[in-house]
């Protein structure tokens, strides 16, 4: 009976002084609002922009000595797309890599503005050839990258990829899983 008296000797105080503050008009306690959603990002070459996954395909190069080397590739067939590429990727893997398909044939640059890593950027004339090739692009760089002759399409590997297997100038590509795709200006 005396451990049951104390503690009401003790709670009621405590609950009386609640009553007041209550009385008195305090401030009731603040509830955790939700975080406010963030706007949606909409500049494609921001880090935090979200992009829907790319169409793949593949492509086939024929090395030097003869062989096919074939390699998965996102597809950019669009303006933002195309302005996005290879931005803010932290790897790329052997056998991987990314296509560029343009409206037209023309000399076309590229530069390395948000780009992680180097690339070997392959520039594939219209009729599917080895126009010229940039090796190991330096990343994060804005100097443009071009070689100089019209292409229509543009395939960006990971740096040293092309010297390593042996592509070359004049070498004849095939592309698998592009015929039909839209190609936006």
């Amino acid at each position: 009976m005396k451990h049951g008296l104390r503690w009401m000797v003790v709670a009621v105080p405590l609950l009386a002084s609640g009553c007041q503050q209550e009385a008195q008009g305090s401030a009731p306690r603040a509830t955790p609002k939700a975080a406010a959603p963030r706007p949606r990002v909409t500049d494609v070459t921001a880090e935090d922009y979200v992009m829907q996954p790319l169409p793949r395909g593949h492509v086939r190069l024929e090395d030097a000595f003869g062989g096919a080397r074939r390699v998965e590739v996102e597809i950019a067939a669009t303006a933002g797309t195309r302005a996005r590429g290879m931005m803010w990727r932290k790897e790329l893997a052997e056998g991987k890599g990314m296509l560029f398909l343009f409206p037209h044939e023309e000399v076309q640059g590229f530069w390395m503005r948000n780009t992680l890593i180097p690339l070997d950027m392959i520039f594939i004339t219209s009729d599917l050839r080895v126009a010229g090739i940039v090796s190991r692009a330096v990343p994060r760089s804005l100097e443009s990258r071009s070689v100089g002759v019209p292409s229509q399409y543009v395939l960006e590997v990971p740096g040293g990829w092309t010297e390593k297997v042996g592509i070359r100038k004049g070498s004849p590509v095939r592309f698998e899983g592009v015929a039909g795709m839209a190609i936006e200006p």
